[in-house]
């Protein structure tokens, strides 16, 4: 069974959005192959339709080993507004929940969602993310939309890896806590 990957950059404060803002001071080499080994361990994109569009608009005809692996990647798209897929994308107009189920079930590696936080917010409440790849930048910005509104139901985590790197941005891998009978448990 393939995992639901959620990787996600975001400030100290837990802004999302406006990343080109914010993230530039502390690009490096390291972080750079860790997005690359992430993107290398993942065989589909997952995107909202926002992410989808924002990507599609940049990275078609991108060379290098990222630009070459994110173009020839299926995509997936949830979209009840587009009518054209272009880059590769399929677009998932109902049932998401029950396609996201399917994709996880055929083999291949890890299904990668980028961006995407209200995709993001309503999978979690589906428990059909099976990891929380959060690389936190350390910058404070103050407004702007965040991955967790304080909405829905409380939901514990369980921290699987931990990474820093020199710039001082560290991506926090966590799992989320599945109750069977009563019981907690990691395993998807």
């Amino acid at each position: 069974m393939r995992k639901l990957v959620a990787s996600m950059l975001m400030t100290l404060d837990g802004v999302v959005e406006n990343q080109h803002l914010w993230t530039v001071p502390f690009r490096s080499e390291e972080s750079q192959t860790y997005k690359l080994d992430e993107l290398f361990a993942s065989d589909a994109l997952l995107l909202g339709r926002v992410t989808y569009q924002l990507l599609a608009a940049a990275w078609p005809g991108a060379s290098g080993a990222y630009g070459e692996r994110i173009n020839r990647m299926p995509k997936y798209v949830p979209t009840s507004t587009l009518q054209e897929a272009e880059w590769n994308a399929t677009f998932m107009k109902d049932k998401v929940a029950e396609e996201v189920t399917r994709l996880k079930q055929e083999p291949g590696q890890d299904i990668l969602i980028f961006g995407s936080s209200e995709l993001i917010r309503s999978l979690m409440q589906e428990d059909l993310i099976d990891e929380y790849r959060l690389m936190i930048f350390p910058i404070v910005v103050g407004t702007g939309k965040r991955l967790f509104s304080g909405e829905g139901p409380q939901k514990e985590f369980t921290l699987a890896q931990s990474h820093t790197f020199s710039s001082g941005v560290v991506v926090l891998t966590y799992e989320p806590q599945r109750k069977e009978k009563g019981i907690a448990t990691n395993h998807p």
